[in-house]
């Protein structure tokens, strides 16, 4: 028998080895047909689909916020959105780049160095060269006909009024890729405002046009929601005009401003200064000007909170206005010594007088009739140490002093230091000696209305009754007497009764302490007395060359007041 050449052998499993190969490659081709039929069908139709259908994103309009102008009885728009136009180069059809450059800039207000970087790169197609055009600039670069140099629309927040509400408003900014809100309403509001983006899909060509007569399926965008505001035009232009005269006239580093009608809540003027421009809101000195200190800026108040220890204690019917008691200037307790802030004392003094000469030392007299814990349960009460609700972004204040029984701690708080509050939190307790023991909810958004046109009122008439009508009566009357006979006599109103109470305090210390020289004056009232219409605080930061309270925040108070009596054309009620 004669064997078969080894190479027949080798060649016949070669041949096989090449066979099995096809079939594999052949399942293989037919398994991967099969995958993208079967399995994976909707994905390549949607891939083929996306190839010569384009997709584009249609932004709604933005809402508007706006307050309510009294004399017009209209709203006001403050915050608006508006199309604007901006100039862009697709550098790869300029011709002459240095041309063009010198061209814009004689026209932009700009230099040419400053155009030709974003000109020069020809593989850039769309590069701004400057937004917010006028007209008359768009026109005379329209007539130049300039290769490469194109317009577009941007829409862009307008605040109409600049540096009006800037801390309360707050401004849409990019946070990421995405133009959102930031601070005040903008950014408590963000979604309402914003509305819901649309979407255009429509068939196009090799070079991404739209196809004459192609498909074209849109979605419109709808547009935000509006809000108003229970602010007043007019009461808000001459808060902020007072606020500044005063913050530059002491040498003062900030101040802040919060009226509120103590029957409803709604909060009629809300100031803060300085202030910035929302419309160009990032040339500022520090981030910390966006803050809101009426709603954010928690202080010790000082003297101001007297008058909420009193309604505490006579409330308990532990003592009455007319209960006296002996000063002797200054309150021993552990190892502290507690003194008037004049280093003076009285002899014998009714809990009047204390309030009106603000002794410090008649005010722990008040506060130990009731004893420490109902003192902390009255403080609770009056709404402190917990946010109101409000709108915006606000800070609970601090009450961690009287979280242990250390009695120092707790005279210290009677008179409203060693706490912290804000000046929303202090509107809101007075709002209870204005309203005859009622204590309103403070609230800023008076209506939304809807994209469809639908108005959807906000009713915040939230109250608790927290004292008696006859404790308020009482400590009402308490600091009329503080006004017409103590040191609140700069914020009185002629003709009318004005309830009232200053406050000088000290700064705390972030190490711990006070910060030494650093004071913060502050006057909280309301009137007329007899039938309230407005309950307000004036902050005052740190004057220069003046140590009280009665000599900043009250005369400030007092013009204010003096500009609400006439607004409202409330007749006098006494000679």
């Amino acid at each position: 028998m004669v064997a078969k050449p080894a190479f027949e052998h080798t060649f016949r499993k070669r041949i096989v080895f090449m066979a099995v190969l096809f079939v594999i490659f052949l399942l293989v081709i037919a398994g991967r047909l099969a995958y993208i039929q079967v399995f994976a069908n909707e994905k390549y139709i949607a891939m083929a689909e996306g190839q010569r259908t384009g997709q584009y994103q249609l932004m709604p309009t933005r809402g508007e916020i706006q307050i309510w102008d009294s004399f017009s009885n209209s709203p006001y728009t403050v915050a608006t959105s508006s199309e604007k136009i901006l100039v862009y180069a697709n550098a790869s059809l300029i011709t002459d780049v240095d041309s063009t450059a010198q061209s814009l800039a004689d026209i932009l207000g700009m230099t040419k160095e400053e155009i030709l970087p974003k000109i020069s790169d020809s593989s850039k197609k769309y590069v701004v060269i400057k937004k917010d055009l006028t007209e008359e600039q768009q026109t005379k670069i329209k007539d130049l006909k300039l290769a490469g140099i194109n317009f577009d629309k941007e829409t862009s927040r307008l605040y109409p009024e600049k540096t009006l509400l800037a801390q309360l408003l707050g401004f849409v900014g990019f946070i990421g890729d995405e133009r959102k809100g930031s601070y005040g309403i903008e950014l408590a509001y963000n979604n309402e405002l914003s509305g819901t983006p649309g979407l255009l899909m429509e068939e196009k060509d090799s070079a991404g046009r739209w196809i004459f007569g192609g498909k074209r399926d849109r979605v419109p965008a709808i547009d935000g929601d509006s809000i108003l505001l229970t602010i007043d035009k007019t009461i808000q232009f001459k808060v902020e005009s007072i606020l500044k005269e005063t913050v530059e006239k002491h040498g003062v580093e900030s101040g802040s401003v919060v009226i509120m009608d103590p029957k409803s809540g709604a909060i009629i003027s809300m100031a803060n200064y300085p202030t910035f421009d929302l419309n160009d809101y990032g040339k500022v000195s520090s981030p910390e000007i966006y803050l809101n200190q009426v709603t954010v800026g928690a202080y010790e108040p000082g003297s101001i909170f007297k008058p909420l220890t009193f309604a505490a204690a006579i409330n308990e019917g532990k003592l009455t206005p007319g209960t006296t008691f002996v000063d002797t200037g200054e309150v021993k307790v552990d190892e502290y010594t507690i003194k008037n802030s004049d280093l003076k004392s009285y002899g014998q003094q009714t809990m009047s007088q204390v309030l009106e000469q603000s002794l410090n030392t008649g005010t722990i007299f008040a506060k130990d009739s009731i004893g420490n814990a109902k003192f902390k349960e009255y403080v609770e009460r009056f709404g402190f140490g917990k946010k109101t609700g409000f709108e915006v972004v606000e800070s609970a204040g601090n009450l961690s002093n009287l979280k242990s029984n250390i009695k120092v701690n707790y005279h210290t708080a009677s008179f409203g230091q060693g706490i912290s509050v804000t000046p929303l939190q202090m509107v809101q307790a007075f709002s209870a000696i204005a309203n005859g023991g009622e204590m309103v909810a403070p609230h800023i958004v008076s209506k939304i209305i809807r994209e469809s046109g639908k108005v959807e009122d906000l009713d915040r008439s939230e109250k608790s009754q927290v004292i008696s009508s006859r404790t308020a009566s009482q400590v009402a009357a308490m600091m009329v007497n503080v006004v017409e006979n103590g040191h609140g006599k700069q914020a009185a109103v002629p003709g009318y009764y004005i309830a009232g109470k200053t406050g000088t305090a000290q700064v705390a210390s972030k190490s711990g302490g006070y910060e030494k020289g650093k004071l913060i004056g502050s006057f909280i009232g309301f009137g007329p007395v007899e039938d309230p219409k407005f309950v307000m605080l004036v902050r005052i930061d740190n004057p220069r060359g003046v140590r009280f309270a009665e000599s900043t925040a009250a005369p400030a108070f007092g013009e204010i007041a003096r500009f609400l009596v006439q607004h409202y054309k409330l007749q006098p009620t006494r000679q």
